[in-house]
């Protein structure tokens, strides 16, 4: 599909200062409190606010912070009261949303996660933050208002969730500042296309990509070790304060390990926890890192020590991280490095014993016979694969152009289906569109689900416009509700490619407008195999090892539909009972 990409924001931050602030200022005062945060109910906004004038002499006792909180689902809603004589500006950024004060002492706060939106809340220095687990667009993610109370006291009400969109109200007086204005040339929309008749992301016209992470030495061909351990006489040594590594999208943590010493990483939906042995420790700990890595501790242990990284997403043995052992650089330390993403797949190679899809049964078809009367054959089922996009519509262009990839993939997929004795047809299989309209192309490729067709499979590549680009990784699958098979359909696709690939699963899409799976008379899905505007996800797609296994996930995915019944006509085949190989 289509769509852009640039660097952008990821959280709210707020800065509450008195003067101005270096860049890389601390935004807080280390080892400051923490804040006991009262639960708050949901403000009803007075119907009319009179916008007061702020007096021109602030209260010099006057403080800010001590935020209220409340959640509903994924929204967080937090309160901040606005003393008389405050001004303040709101800047989105990478890592969260300022809020500039000037009239107020900040106070000094560290707290962990306030909601399900606000991933922790730092304040002091002139700086409270708040950081969210998503980023943000200046006009997408969070939304800003003012009202004043029944008691006359003014309150900034601040809404952060996935699914909101405003950023600040007119209501809000404080300034509001952009940290990465977008290009023209990446925000161009195929406004001449009819809407709700193309695939999600081909209303973008043009895609400019987020540079590649520049992290080197990392080979993803290469399966993370799990364990591991140092050559070499054992030299126990202290730990090192983790050295990090920040590109778009991904985040890098070194440990540097003595000769000797050993290493076990354990996953799980909270980070990774590595555990050592011949190392000393001592307790170290950091937040707030990057929206990769929300923090780390270092704890020392009777073996060695125990780091823990909390990333944004949940890690598996196979994806959303990536670990190798190192040689040493310099010296005699060697380097256990760790890329944390929540776009990074599986890019190791399949074997040759995964290369294989288990054989399909040819079916029973009724077909007429000279006298006008039935009798029936065995033929191989058969499917239509739909690589998007083609000719002079190359589809999403970013780390890829989209219509080579699915052309790629489709091909892959047909030789893995037909040593399986399945019968693919390609709605295209060389770089060419079928109409060239938009939409008439669209509806030439559905009606190739002409009647025998068992299932409709559209292949494409997401991508997302510059502002958002970073929230944009992993695999989704859209369906329509053409046909009551449709959805199952869908199902069995998301779940074997995630199991393929380990990318991350975006899960199902319901589309009701979808011109490619709305005309289709069979079972239809439009899988959505990676983002092309993504830093890493775009890596993703340029591997041929993820691409193998991307392919193997469709054909496994429709091999179970055609042997579960999930088909046009409800049939089932049984595996013949013994596998092809290709």
């Amino acid at each position: 599909m289509k769509r852009t990409a640039i660097l952008l924001s990821s959280g709210l931050l707020f800065t509450v200062a008195t003067g101005s602030l270096a860049q890389n200022a601390t935004p807080f005062t280390p080892g400051a409190p923490g804040i006991n945060l009262p639960s708050l109910a949901p403000i009803t906004t007075p119907g009319a606010v009179t916008p007061g004038t702020v007096p021109a002499t602030p209260d010099s006792a006057a403080t800010f912070g001590n935020p209220r909180v409340s959640s509903q689902g994924s929204v967080t809603r937090v309160v901040f009261d606005l003393p008389t004589g405050l001004t303040y500006a709101l800047t989105p950024t990478f890592a969260g949303l300022r809020l500039d004060v000037q009239g107020a002492r900040v106070q000094p706060a560290i707290s962990a996660k306030l909601g399900a939106s606000v991933s922790e809340y730092r304040a002091g220095a002139g700086q409270a933050t708040l950081i969210t687990p998503y980023p943000l667009a200046p006009n997408d993610g969070w939304r800003a208002s003012e009202a004043t109370l029944a008691t006359g006291k003014r309150v900034l009400i601040l809404e952060l969730g996935p699914g909101i969109s405003g950023g600040a109200g007119s209501s809000v007086r404080g300034q509001v500042r952009t940290s990465a204005p977008t290009s023209a040339a990446a925000q161009t929309v195929l406004n001449a296309l009819l809407p709700g008749s193309l695939p999600p992301g081909d209303q973008v016209r043009s895609s400019v990509p987020l540079p590649a992470p520049s992290l080197p030495d990392a080979n993803p061909a290469q399966p993370s070790a799990l364990q591991g351990s140092v050559p070499g006489p054992a030299r126990p040594a202290p730990l090192g304060t983790p050295r990090i590594g920040k590109s778009p999208g991904q985040t890098r943590v070194v440990l540097d390990l003595p000769p000797g010493s050993s290493y076990r990483i354990t996953t799980g939906p909270g980070g990774l926890n590595i555990t050592l042995s011949g190392v000393t420790a001592a307790p170290q700990q950091a937040t707030g890192v990057s929206p990769e890595l929300r923090g780390w501790t270092c704890a020392p242990t009777a073996q060695g020590a125990t780091v823990t990284l909390s990333t944004a997403a949940r890690t598996t043995d196979r994806s959303g991280w990536r670990a190798q052992l190192l040689p040493p650089a310099n010296g005699d330390l060697s380097r256990l490095v760790l890329d944390l993403s929540p776009a990074l797949a599986d890019r190791t190679p399949l074997t040759a014993s995964q290369r294989t899809v288990q054989a399909v049964a040819p079916q029973f078809a009724a077909r007429p016979t000279a006298l006008l009367a039935l009798s029936t054959s065995l033929v191989k089922p058969r499917v239509v694969l739909d690589p998007g996009h083609g000719g002079k519509d190359p589809g999403a262009v970013g780390a890829v152009i989209e219509k080579q990839v699915t052309l790629d993939v489709a091909l892959r997929v047909r030789e893995l289906l037909s040593a399986a004795g399945v019968d693919v047809i390609l709605t295209r299989d060389s770089d060419r569109e079928l109409h060239s309209v938009k939409t008439t192309d669209l509806q030439l490729r559905a009606a190739m689900g002409t009647p025998g067709t068992a299932l409709f499979v559209s292949i494409h590549v997401n991508a997302l416009e510059a502002a958002v680009a970073l929230r944009g990784y992993g695999i989704e699958t859209w369906w329509n509700p053409n046909h009551a098979r449709s959805s199952a359909l869908a199902a069995l696709l998301q779940t074997q490619m995630v199991q393929q690939t380990g990318a991350f699963d975006k899960g199902l899409k319901n589309s009701q407008s979808l011109g490619v799976l709305r005309n289709s008379r069979v079972p239809a899905a439009l899988v959505e195999i990676g983002f092309a505007s993504h830093p890493v996800d775009g890596q993703n797609l340029q591997d041929s090892n993820y691409l193998d296994r991307v392919a193997l996930g469709i054909a496994q995915g429709i091999r179970e539909a055609l042997v579960n019944g999930v088909t046009a006509d409800g049939a089932s085949a049984e595996p013949a009972p013994t596998a092809a190989k290709r």
